[in-house]
């Protein structure tokens, strides 16, 4: 790294892991985290509006504009998650309301406007499900001229999580992670495969939650969340999920990428939301037979270093 800050912008559905992304992208001096944009997915875009600002307010971030975007995908429904992040989408910790308020301008304009008036190209953060992105890129395709790179949460290359194949982000609006997939920029998918085995174990976790910062004790709680039925461990681990694609940003050597083929199935069916991943060493009877087809190559993260990027968020966040 050249020692200057990174801009970026985080595009999110706040709920707990993407609140652990927040406040790693606050506290890191590495980056300059120029915007935060909010869409449906974890809860309701009104709610992500609301957790946003309260991560960004308990954080002390200094004035970081937050703007409301899509309150449902491209052509499905609107599908939240609560049963995985609580009924306000931030484990029902009863954090107080944010007395900050997102800017006047909708999600897409903020996009186009902050990463145009960057000096430095802008690395693009999603964490959430990819309508914003996809309303941006095909109203305003300008601004990839000065976008460095898109790391996204989202996809699976083995198992995935809203179906057998399909990873949630994904699976809550295909055609937008289609789009993004065709954006004729870098892009690294830091997907479950990945996501699922940063975890900070129950001493960090439990450290946190007895902190008299207000920050980090939230963050502690977060971390703690859990499905009310797996209860009753007195020091529970927790996932670090989106935070690690931030922390991909500023550290991609704890990254292990392969640029490989990857396509989105949007066909209706099982299969819709895959994220299909060719890790084929040679071509198939389709390309044989003159069937395939053309594919956008994506660093597909297939290894992370656990201890590294749980060192490096600790440290960030804690501030030591």
């Amino acid at each position: 790294m050249s020692g200057q800050s990174i801009p970026v912008i985080i595009d999110c559905d706040t709920g707990v892991d993407d609140a652990l992304a927040l406040l790693f992208a606050v506290r890191h001096p590495g980056i300059d985290l120029r915007a935060v944009t909010c869409v449906a997915g974890n809860t309701d875009v009104d709610g992500v509006v609301r957790n946003t600002l309260t991560v960004l307010e308990q954080a002390g971030a200094p004035g970081v504009p937050v703007a409301r975007g899509a309150e449902r995908p491209l052509i499905e429904p609107v599908r939240v998650a609560r049963h995985v992040h609580g009924e306000d989408g931030m484990g029902d910790l009863g954090l107080p309301a944010p007395t900050r308020v997102p800017v006047d301008v909708d999600a897409v304009t903020l996009l186009r406007r902050e990463i145009l008036a960057s000096p430095r190209p802008v690395t693009l953060v999603p964490t959430a499900p990819l309508t914003n992105i996809a309303l941006l890129l095909r109203t305003h395709p300008e601004v990839v001229r000065n976008i460095e790179r898109i790391v996204f949460m989202g996809g699976a290359v083995e198992t995935g999580n809203a179906t057998p194949v399909a990873e949630f982000n994904v699976w809550h609006d295909p055609e937008a992670a289609a789009i993004l997939l065709t954006a004729g920029v870098p892009i690294t998918m830091y997907g479950l495969d990945v996501f699922r085995r940063v975890v900070v174990p129950g001493a960090d976790v439990r450290r946190l939650r007895a902190s008299a910062e207000p920050a980090l004790r939230m963050a502690g709680e977060l971390l703690a969340h859990r499905d009310p039925a797996a209860s009753g461990d007195p020091t529970p681990s927790g996932g670090l999920g989106d935070a690690g694609a931030v922390c991909a940003v500023v550290d991609p050597a704890g990254l292990t990428t392969a640029a490989l083929p990857v396509e989105v199935a949007l066909a209706p069916g099982p299969t819709r939301g895959q994220t299909v991943v060719d890790r084929r060493a040679r071509e198939g009877e389709a390309e044989v037979h003159g069937l395939g087809r053309e594919r956008p190559l994506v660093d597909v993260a297939l290894g992370v270093d656990v201890e590294r990027y749980v060192r490096l968020w600790l440290k960030v966040v804690e501030g030591a």
